[in-house]
């Protein structure tokens, strides 16, 4: 089960260098990295690694440790019309769309002796989302997970995974989309401002299938949420949406890959963030492979940023790589600015007083994600959120 980059040669006359100790060369294909379901064939992070450079080494090292985590540092609880299952290491379908590609997915993989299954039953179309709700306990505690959520084949249904409290949480979520699937799944972080979330997000979607994925980063002192996209079956689309508002002192962070197997397959990635007060961050990584056989593929991605004060900062980086040419197109895009001085005085100029013309800049950036979840209550409850995070910095 466990897998390695082959090593490269080194030239004569030259010396070897490793990134991680994993190659004889610093890996910087997304789809070339090591993958492993044991802890120990990964080294500690030491920041100078291609996928952590970005990331708060010293925030994350709690989740280095390979040991247990706390007893009750983080509760679970699901709601909505589907009952939750229990899946061992080695039990189908665990393990079948995830293999762990980072130290703290292997630890919350060996750690999680028992996975929380959900399973949309085939050709079921359930009228109501199913909420899984992550409670932390305390900031200095620690917890792993590992959630499996099965499609079955012509099945519908929306899942929401809803993250509060605090904790030092390591989280798997293993997405499988049969034939014919359209699974809805949003990933909403609304921790308190001391915790700490490093997630691993990997999916699988087939023949014919659809996955919208979307992560909401909003609280927590820490959050870095990286989504897997594997479009393997012939026909399937992935939709792939983020948002974030990062505060001061605030690390929010998502490294995003499509792999685009299957022939006729179509992606559309779009994150926005907006930023605000000293030391706010926010890191995008936008990684698409374009294999070999995926001929008629259809492919976009794009991240903006909205810097709203001084002293905040965004790293976006997109990434394409395509192994053929026969596609419909493929592209990507980034940009980072600072607010639009014209739109608001265009604003004020129509009589709105400069707080409420921010306001409305600021949520007409970001309402095209929240308006594309789909789910009323939800679009209401973080339209309301985005309010309350640029109330709080005018107070301040």
């Amino acid at each position: 089960m466990t897998t390695t980059a082959q090593a490269s040669a080194t030239a004569p006359g030259s010396t070897a260098h490793t990134d991680g100790g994993w190659d004889l060369v610093p890996v910087q294909t997304r789809s070339e990295r090591p993958r492993s379901y044991d802890p120990a064939a990964f080294g500690a992070p030491t920041g100078r690694e291609v996928n952590w450079k970005h990331s708060p080494i010293a925030a994350v090292a709690p989740l280095f440790a390979d040991e247990p985590g706390d007893e009750g540092a983080v509760g679970i609880t699901v709601t909505g019309p589907l009952a939750a299952a229990g899946l061992a290491i080695g039990e189908a379908p665990r393990g079948e769309a995830f293999t762990p590609e980072d130290l703290p997915s292997a630890i919350a993989w060996q750690r999680s002796a028992e996975a929380l299954y959900l399973k949309v039953p085939a050709d079921a179309e359930l009228d109501e989302p199913v909420e899984v709700v992550f409670t932390g306990a305390g900031a200095s505690l620690r917890a792993h997970s590992h959630v499996v959520i099965e499609a079955a084949p012509h099945s519908r249904a929306t899942v929401v995974l809803r993250h509060e409290g605090s904790a030092r949480f390591a989280q798997n979520v293993e997405i499988i989309v049969r034939d014919g699937a359209n699974l809805t799944l949003v990933s909403l972080q609304r921790w308190d401002d001391d915790a700490v979330h490093v997630a691993a997000h990997q999916a699988v979607v087939g023949r014919d299938a659809t996955l919208r994925h979307t992560v909401v980063s909003l609280g927590g002192a820490v959050v870095r949420v990286n989504p897997s996209v594997d479009l393997a079956g012939a026909g399937s689309e992935g939709k792939l949406y983020g948002l974030s508002f990062a505060d001061s002192g605030q690390h929010l962070e998502s490294q995003v890959y499509v792999h685009h197997r299957g022939p006729n397959t179509t992606a559309d990635v779009l994150y926005k963030g907006a930023l605000q007060g000293s030391s706010a961050r926010s890191v995008w990584v936008g990684d698409v492979l374009i294999g070999r056989d995926a001929v008629g593929t259809d492919s976009y991605e794009a991240n903006r940023n909205l810097v709203l004060t001084d002293g905040a900062r965004a790293d976006s980086i997109p990434n394409l790589e395509i192994e053929t040419g026969d596609i419909q197109g493929a592209g990507h895009a980034s940009a980072t600015g600072r607010f639009d001085d014209e739109q608001l005085f265009y604003l004020q100029a129509r009589g709105i007083p400069e707080e409420e013309a921010r306001r409305l800049v600021v949520i007409g950036f970001l309402s095209d994600i929240i308006q594309r979840l789909g789910i009323p209550e939800l679009e209401a409850e973080l339209t309301e959120a985005v309010t309350a995070e640029l109330e709080q910095e005018v107070a301040a």
